[in-house]
């Protein structure tokens, strides 16, 4: 065979493996069409077409014929198309929900107009990535901050008439020496739990426990009088204030891989328990700076058991194996919250996680 033929050769199947490489990861019996239904989660939609999650961004195609088409919504049609010798997902029909109206002025007094091609429903409608219910409370009210951060933070020193427990509707008095610009409103927290890195005892960040809310009606001197708007549990002398965040609730982010070959352990269980299963909310030991943010899908790792090897008279651990599935959804510099979207073994606090 000629060395021409053979680099033709050569040249052919390199190509033929690149393009298997980069071929789509679509389930062998994924769906030609499937319609979104309520309930329905961007990650299960995702798991119908696919077995890996973090891969729906290379296999969604923004079908520039339909309005907000990022976006899917309950009775959205979605088809399997080909785009280029590939095969991607994309929405080819839009179901009632992503229909609105919008009300205009009309040229005649005390009437209005109907322009049906102009979408002013909430984006809300559009279907989350994940169950919002496992996690509304941890990107509503939950705050991780450094312990130096509550050091210097206001402080409930008690409620009018001497109460000692007060709820919404209350009024208490609080003292902050070191504010140098009084806020309108403060988010009222108690010190939780501290956590730190398992194997550089790095503090990581302290959990601040969402108490309520509470507005400043009065400043005398350094003592703050405020009326509590809201509350989770009953407001006590020494709780401290910290000013409320301006913060959007995030609820559809999109699973991908992290940036990096981020590996890990898992801290905490929400609840305070050590054994962990679907839809836990979990704390884990790498944050923003390891590359993690909200989406970030990852693999969780059951820690291999230690057995006893006769031979060599001695204790050895076995090897982690891939035992459930996890997205990101809150990222702090040095930690993150994740909720554990499949569970194929029981799982524990402790039990160690990795890009996929």
């Amino acid at each position: 065979m000629s060395k021409t033929i053979k680099r033709v050769l050569l040249t052919g199947l390199m190509c033929l493996s690149a393009s298997m490489a980069s071929a789509l990861p679509l389930k062998a019996d994924a769906p030609q069409r499937y319609t979104v239904k309520e309930g329905d989660t961007l990650w299960h939609i995702s798991e119908r077409f696919t077995n890996d999650p973090w891969q729906w961004p290379e296999i969604w195609y923004l079908n520039r014929q339909i309005e907000d088409p990022h976006l899917i919504f309950p009775g959205d049609e979605l088809a399997l198309i080909e785009v280029n010798g590939e095969r991607r997902v994309t929405v080819v029909k839009r179901g009632q929900s992503a229909r609105t109206v919008k009300l205009s002025p009309s040229s005649e007094p005390g009437t209005m107009r109907l322009h049906p091609t102009v979408r002013v429903e909430p984006i809300e409608a559009a279907i989350p990535a994940i169950p919002m219910d496992a996690v509304r409370g941890f990107l509503r009210n939950h705050r991780v901050v450094q312990p130096k951060e509550l050091d210097n933070a206001p402080r409930v020193l008690a409620g009018s008439e001497g109460r000692i427990l007060m709820g919404a509707g209350s009024t208490v008095y609080a003292r902050g020496k070191a504010l140098e610009k009084v806020a309108s409103a403060y988010s009222i927290y108690r010190r939780g739990q501290v956590y730190r890195d398992p194997e550089t005892e790095e503090v990581l960040g302290l959990e601040a426990l969402d108490i309520g809310q509470g507005r400043v009606t009065d400043v005398n001197g350094d003592i703050l009088t405020m009326e509590l708007e809201r509350t989770n549990q009953h407001v006590s002398a020494g709780d401290l204030l910290l000013q409320t965040e301006d913060r959007r609730i995030l609820s559809r982010f999109i699973p991908k891989s992290p940036k990096g070959d981020v590996e890990g352990q898992i801290l905490a269980v929400s609840g305070g328990v050590s054994q962990v299963g679907q839809f836990d909310v979990v704390v884990l030991n790498r944050g923003e700076r390891e590359g993690l943010e909200p989406g970030s899908v990852l693999l969780v790792k059951k820690a291999g058991e230690v057995v006893y090897d006769r031979a060599e008279d001695e204790y050895v651990r076995l090897p982690a194996e891939r035992a459930g599935m996890m997205m990101v959804f809150r990222t702090y510099d040095k930690m993150s919250y994740g909720l554990i979207m499949r569970a194929t073994k029981p799982l524990r606090v402790g039990d160690r996680f990795s890009a996929p």
